[in-house]
């Protein structure tokens, strides 16, 4: 009887986090032409957008960039060294944001639906869609499940205007990000372009320091929404408290401050996208 050789533990924990094309090309095999693999980013944050990222696989896609994990265990000079590999991978690849005026607007799950077809519009049309995680966001707003994170919708007129087109046949998958290299793929795209929308607001808003937290509810960032209020990038509709127990929408609204009034319209008012093909 041969035995394997025993891997050391650190060995079998990185290979853990090693994702593969497995389950891409099994649905390859299954019929489907081209893949758009999707992963988001910011949907827990406090301020800015949220962002969806989309990498096309097809038959042709090659081997998998040295170094590619899910965004969340990748440090920002690694995510940002993977960027060029990844283009040059893919070939095929989109970015699309939805604001947090959107997300005020129209919750969360809407907003999500919005980035992801912004991002889906700007590329030729796919055969089946990828997601991470067990909630399609895709779907109309009558089959999607509440979101922990959501607010509830506005009127059918509030809902982010966009122009793709009927949706093609989505697959979930749980933790799609850690173990599908393609879905991996997106999260670095969508990760690193939200990143430096939000360090690029820094100069705006520098009470925040996005550059630092990039919109997330770090200690310093609910201090400093607690002295400021909330700014014209900030989820008013999410309840930032302030310590007395004020409510984010008692406070002014700062979106007309000279400050803030400097800030770029795609940073307020409208989506930002990256594309590739």
């Amino acid at each position: 009887m041969t035995v394997a050789p025993q891997r050391s533990v650190s060995a079998t924990r990185r290979s853990l986090y090693r994702p593969s094309l497995r389950l891409e090309k099994s649905l390859l095999r299954d019929g489907c032409l081209r893949l758009a693999a999707m992963d988001e980013v910011g949907r827990g944050a406090l301020a800015g957008p949220v962002t969806i990222g989309v990498l096309v696989v097809t038959e042709r896609i090659g081997r998998v960039p040295d170094g590619l994990r899910d965004s969340k265990l990748l440090t920002p000079a690694a995510r940002e060294s993977l960027i060029s590999p990844l283009r040059r991978w893919a070939k095929e690849f989109a970015v699309g944001h939805a604001t947090a005026v959107e997300i005020d607007a129209v919750g969360i799950m809407a907003a999500l639906r919005a980035a992801a077809q912004r991002a889906l519009g700007q590329l030729d049309r796919v055969d089946a869609i990828l997601l991470d995680g067990k909630h399609d966001y895709l779907a109309p707003p009558e089959e999607c499940q509440p979101s922990l994170f959501d607010e509830p919708s506005g009127s059918p007129s509030m809902q982010p205007q966009t122009t793709a087109p009927p949706r093609p046949p989505v697959h979930l998958k749980v933790k799609a990000d850690l173990t599908c290299a393609a879905v991996a793929g997106a999260s670095v795209l969508a990760k690193t372009e939200r990143d430096r929308l939000l360090t690029g607001l820094d100069p705006y808003f520098p009470e925040y320091a996005f550059a630092v937290n990039k919109g997330y509810g770090t200690p310093e960032h609910l201090a400093a929404i607690r002295r400021h209020g909330p700014s014209a990038v900030h989820r008013r509709s999410w309840r930032l408290v302030s310590d007395d127990g004020a409510d984010a929408k008692d406070f002014p609204d700062r979106s007309s401050d000279s400050v803030h009034g400097s800030a770029p319209d795609s940073f307020l008012n409208s989506e930002a996208e990256m594309v590739g093909q």
